[in-house]
């Protein structure tokens, strides 16, 4: 296999410059929160959330990122839509696309912490076979794309060995001048700034970490080019609260998601902003963002919106910044890497992968997408689920569908609800409005 290239490290701060540096950072970084709040304050309550406007957006400048379960869901978007982020990917202690093959057992051992080799190639052969049968995209767009891997020497959560595994699984479709992995900061398992956030060494909410290191700067110029220098004042943009209705219902997403608006990507109601929706002079680029477990707005508030890093490098560089949220219903705040939402949770027809797809398009200006709807929820006897086909039984116990998740005894007396993930393929969930047989 082709050498990877390594990213070289930041010129190091004199020592007497890291707290004043630090100190300007943070300053910055609260006057920025206070500004952001501001809207909030003055009106005297939560502002009902927006629709997500159009933008003239380059499409050859879209890409994304993530941390964690997030850094995983990065990989299934690129892989399964990488005629849509042809700009490439960020991607924070996750490991190769559908590492746990439909498992939570696996994706809680070998993909993150637990021991076993991860299967790069039947991995490989996996993601070929799916852009045959046309449930992602062609793999050849892939070999244009940039991709930015990190993990942190101290990360106790993804071992550095699963995102080994995902270099081993990008360099059969990334060129090696495309390639970047950043492995030599003692980090935990967190997404990293320069200047905001606890100690390196630590994990804890909001699992952001201060290891002088512009991390999301570092993947948005690897991603989209030289850049103009960050923006360490106030915001300029525009912190906007969206409308995730409109693209999905339930499969574990909030009602509502952030987008950042730099002040020279406003939009034009109804359409794209004046420059057209090509790679005109006034265009804009797109990041997507998206969060780790128990790191959404439920869980941190704007912790991680405000202070992942992405915002000041936008206002300066004409980038969108989307902040997809997951919500009730996501396993502790995750994204849908292992299938506990669908089946299809790593290709196009995942609900959360085509919600964040459709979210991309409305920014992009591209016609309207119909909402994903809710998953089905049905709330039965054991023996009505096999009865009506959505479970079977087995010395005396009943299983659901597809899954084979245990739903206790076979009998009209014990009840389980099961959700629909996939035509034919049932999962036993709590589900709110669940309906009842």
């Amino acid at each position: 296999m082709a050498a990877m290239r390594s990213a070289s490290p930041p010129p190091l701060r004199r020592a007497a410059d890291r707290p004043r540096a630090r100190a300007h950072g943070r300053i910055a970084g609260a006057a920025a929160a206070a500004l952001l709040a501001l809207p909030l304050a003055m009106g005297g309550g939560a502002r009902a959330a927006e629709p997500l406007p159009r933008l003239a957006i380059d499409p050859a400048q879209v890409s994304v990122s993530g941390l964690s379960a997030g850094g995983y869901m990065a990989v299934q978007l690129q892989v399964a839509y990488s005629s849509v982020f042809r700009a490439g990917a960020g991607v924070v202690a996750g490991g190769p696309y559908d590492c746990a093959e439909g498992s939570v057992l696996l994706a809680t051992g070998r993909c993150t912490d637990g021991p076993g080799e991860i299967p790069v190639a039947r991995l490989v052969d996996t993601t070929e076979r799916r852009a045959r049968e046309g449930r992602i995209d062609p793999t050849a767009a892939l070999a244009g794309a940039k991709v930015y891997l990190f993990s942190g020497q101290r990360d106790s959560v993804v071992r550095p060995a699963v995102v080994d595994a995902l270099a081993a699984y990008y360099r059969r479709y990334v060129p090696e001048a495309n390639l970047v992995y950043r492995r030599d900061v003692a980090a935990e398992h967190a997404m990293v700034t320069d200047d905001y956030g606890a100690g390196c060494a630590t994990k804890a909410p909001p699992y952001l970490n201060d290891c002088d290191l512009d991390l999301a700067g570092a993947m948005l110029r690897h991603l989209h080019g030289p850049l103009a220098p960050r923006n360490d004042g106030p915001p300029a943009g525009r912190l906007l609260e969206f409308d995730q209705t409109a693209f999905v219902r339930g499969h574990g997403l909030a009602a509502t998601g952030q987008v950042y608006l730099p002040a020279a990507c406003a939009a034009v109601s109804g359409a794209p902003a004046a420059g057209g929706t090509g790679a005109g002079p006034a265009a804009c680029r797109l990041h997507v963002a998206l969060h780790g477990c128990r790191q959404n707005t439920a869980e941190v508030g704007l912790r991680y919106v405000q202070h992942a890093g992405y915002n000041r490098w936008a206002d300066t560089n004409r980038i969108v910044v989307l902040y997809p949220q997951t919500g009730a219903g996501a396993v502790n705040g995750c994204w849908d890497w292992w299938g506990y939402d669908s089946a299809d949770y790593a290709v196009r027809a995942g609900p959360q992968m085509a919600a964040v797809k459709a979210m991309a398009d409305q920014l992009l200006g591209h016609a309207p997408t119909p909402p994903v709807p809710a998953a089905a929820c049905i709330t039965a006897s054991n023996y009505a689920h096999t009865a009506a086909g959505r479970a079977h039984a087995r010395f005396g116990f009943a299983y659901a569908n597809g899954s084979n998740d245990a739903m206790g005894w076979w009998t009209i007396f014990h009840r389980s609800t099961l959700k629909e993930t996939a035509p034919g393929h049932f999962a036993v969930q709590d589900c709110q409005g669940a309906s009842r047989s």
